[in-house]
């Protein structure tokens, strides 16, 4: 999965193993990347 380091800006990939951490600055908080969809919804 896609992620990027909150602190650092930069783009992490996680492996199974490696724990929640950015292996550049070390900050734990990861914000996940989302695709740029935009959900549109019919009202009635």
């Amino acid at each position: 999965m896609s992620y990027k380091c909150s602190r650092c800006k930069r783009d992490v990939e996680l492996d199974e193993y490696g724990g929640v951490r950015c292996p550049y600055c070390g900050h734990r908080v990861l914000l996940k990347e989302r695709a740029p969809v935009v959900k549109e919804v019919d009202v009635r």
